[in-house]
C-alpha cells in the first residue's frame, strides 16, 4: 500500500490487520488519507488499541457498536467525516477514554446517559452535528475535562449549573440558538400602557451566580449614560405566581438584533440582507470603542465590561451599536480590592472563550486592558468574518496570527468574503486586479479608490492587532482607538465623495 487514496478498501485492510496483529496494534492512525466507506465492525477486534485517529476522511454510515469492546481505548478521533446515526451507548465500556472527537459529522439523537462513566475525559468534541435534547448535568462530574465543544447542534434548555464547578473548563457554544445563556433568557415584550416594544431579560435564579449578576448589572447600569450603551428602562425584583423569587431587567428593544447575527447569519437565505458593508462596520466599531472609552475614562469610577463579544453588541433601527449585558461588569476600584475575583472570573467567563485576555486565564486582575483585548478580537472578527473559535484555528493558529500573517501585503486575502462582495458592487475593489494594474489609465479613479480601501483595511487590522497583543502594557487604549478609527472613516469618506 504505497499510495493512500479513495480506492483503498479500508474494510478489507482492517480485517487483515485484526486477524494478523490483534495483539500488537496499539495506535491506528489513518487521519486525512482520503478513505471512504463505512468503518468496519472488525475494528472492535483490535482489543489492545489505545488510540484511533480516522479524522478528515470520507467515512459514512454509523459508528460501530463494536468500538465498545476497546476497554483500553484512550483517544478516539472520528472528526470531519459524514458519520450518521447515534452515539453507541455501549461505548460506556471505554472507561479509559480521555479524548472523544466527533466534530463535524451528522450524528443525531441525545448524548447517551451511559457515557457518564467516562470520568477520565479531558476533551469532548461534539460540535457541528445534529445532536438534540439537553446538555446533561453529569458532564460536570468530569473533573479532568478541559474542552467541551458543542456548537452548531440542536440542543435545548440551558447550560447546566454543574459545569460551573470545573474552573478550568473551556466551553464552545456559539451557534446554539436554543440555549438562551448562563444567567437568563431574553424575551421580546410590549408595555401595555403605551405599546412600547422592549427586551426583557429574565434571570434564571437556579443558576449559581445569577442573583449576583443581576445586582452587578443593576449597579453598573445605574451609573452610566451613553448613546452607545444599551439603555435600561426598569428592573424588577419580586415573587412569581408560584411564590418563587423573580428578577428581570427591561431594556430598550434593538430591532436589528445582535452584531453576531449580522456577522454570522444562521439562515443562508437571509445572508444577503444580513450583510454589513464597509462603512457600517467602521461605524459599529467606532460605536463600540466609544462605549468602552466612556466606561474606562469618563465614569466616576472606571468600569470594566468583562464580556465584550458580538452577541453583546446590539443594533438599533439606524444600525447604531449599543453595548449591553453588564452581568459580569466590575468597577475598577472593587476589582483591585477583591482578591478572590480571579477565581470568580475563571468560573464565570467560560461562555466567552476566544475573547478573554490571556492574563485572566493566568489569575490576573481584571483591568481596562482586558476589555481592550476583547475589542481587538472583535475588530478582527468584524473584518475577517472569522470567529476566534473557528474550526480552522488549531495547532497554534489563532485569529490574531491569521490576520498578522497577511500584513502588510495580503490584507485582502483575509477580509470577510461578504465584505468584498459589497466593495466590488460599489466599485471600491475590482476582481480583475491584474487588468487594473496593466491599464491604470482605463479607470484611474477606481484604482485610487481600491488602493484607499486596502489602506483603510490594513489600518483597521493594525489597530485590531495592537489591541490584542499578549502583553497588556503594549495594547492601544480605547481613547486612541476612537481617534484612529474615526480618521480611517474620514479618509474613506473623502475618496467615496471624490
Amino acid at each position: 500500500m504505497n499510495s493512500w487514496n479513495h480506492s483503498i478498501h479500508f474494510c478489507s485492510w482492517v480485517g487483515i490487520t485484526c486477524h494478523r496483529a490483534t495483539q500488537r496494534v496499539l495506535i491506528l492512525d489513518l487521519e486525512d488519507k482520503q478513505l471512504v466507506g463505512s468503518i468496519p465492525p472488525s475494528i472492535g477486534n483490535l482489543t489492545r488499541l489505545i488510540e484511533i485517529s480516522l479524522g478528515i476522511n470520507g467515512f459514512h454510515g454509523e459508528i460501530p457498536q463494536e468500538l465498545g469492546r476497546l476497554r483500553t481505548l484512550e483517544s478516539l478521533n472520528l472528526s470531519f467525516n459524514s458519520l450518521g446515526g447515534k452515539i453507541p451507548t455501549n461505548m460506556s465500556h471505554c472507561t479509559q477514554l480521555r479524548v472523544f472527537d466527533l466534530l463535524s459529522n451528522k450524528i443525531i439523537g441525545l448524548i447517551p446517559s451511559q457515557l457518564s462513566s467516562w470520568l477520565s475525559l479531558t476533551v469532548l468534541q461534539l460540535g457541528r452535528n445534529n445532536l438534540s435534547g439537553t446538555i446533561p448535568g453529569w458532564i460536570g462530574n468530569f473533573s479532568s475535562l478541559r474542552s467541551l465543544r458543542i456548537a452548531y447542534n440542536n440542543f435545548q434548555g440551558s447550560i447546566p449549573n454543574e459545569l460551573g464547578h470545573i474552573t478550568t473548563l473551556k466551553i464552545f457554544v456559539v451557534g446554539e440558538n436554543n440555549l438562551s445563556g448562563i444567567f437568563g433568557s431574553v424575551y421580546k415584550g410590549v408595555i401595555p400602557s403605551d405599546g412600547t416594544v422592549v427586551a426583557v431579560k429574565v434571570l434564571n435564579l437556579q443558576q449559581r451566580g445569577a442573583s449576583k449578576s443581576f445586582n452587578d448589572e443593576c449597579k453598573a447600569l445605574r451609573s452610566v449614560r451613553h448613546r452607545n450603551l444599551l439603555k435600561i428602562i426598569t428592573a424588577c425584583s419580586s415573587i412569581d405566581n408560584h411564590g418563587r423569587d423573580f428578577k428581570s431587567l427591561v431594556f430598550e428593544f434593538m430591532p436589528n438584533g445582535s452584531l453576531d447575527l449580522w456577522l454570522h447569519p444562521r439562515d443562508e437565505e437571509q445572508s444577503p440582507s444580513k450583510r454589513l458593508n464597509f462603512m457600517q462596520r467602521l461605524n459599529i466599531a467606532i460605536d463600540v470603542a466609544s462605549a468602552l472609552d466612556y466606561l474606562h475614562n469618563n465614569c466616576e469610577t472606571s468600569i470594566v465590561h468583562c464580556d465584550l463579544k458580538p452577541s453583546n453588541v446590539l443594533l438599533d433601527e439606524d444600525m447604531v451599536a449599543h453595548v449591553g449585558d453588564f452581568g459580569l461588569a466590575r468597577f475598577l476600584l472593587e476589582a483591585s480590592n477583591d482578591h478572590s475575583l480571579s477565581q470568580t472570573m475563571s468560573s464565570q467567563l467560560k461562555g466567552s472563550v476566544g475573547y478573554i485576555p490571556p492574563e485572566y486565564g493566568m489569575g490576573g486582575q481584571v483591568s481596562i486592558l482586558g476589555d481592550v483585548y476583547s475589542y481587538g478580537i472583535l475588530l478582527l472578527e468584524m473584518f475577517t468574518g472569522k470567529t476566534p473559535t473557528d474550526d480552522m484555528f488549531i495547532e497554534g493558529l489563532s485569529i490574531y496570527k491569521f490576520a498578522a500573517m497577511a500584513l502588510p501585503d495580503h490584507v485582502m486575502d483575509v477580509v470577510d468574503p461578504s465584505l468584498l462582495l459589497d466593495l466590488e458592487a460599489d466599485g471600491s475593489v475590482n476582481d480583475d486586479r491584474y487588468e487594473m494594474t496593466v491599464l491604470p489609465r482605463r479607470n484611474n479613479r477606481r484604482v485610487v479608490k481600491e488602493k484607499k480601501v486596502e489602506e483603510c483595511l490594513f489600518a483597521v487590522m493594525q489597530i485590531g492587532l495592537s489591541c490584542c497583543v499578549v502583553s497588556p502594557r503594549e495594547r492601544m487604549l480605547l481613547n486612541m482607538v476612537v481617534g484612529k478609527m474615526s480618521a480611517i472613516r474620514d479618509s474613506y469618506l473623502k475618496v467615496q465623495e471624490g
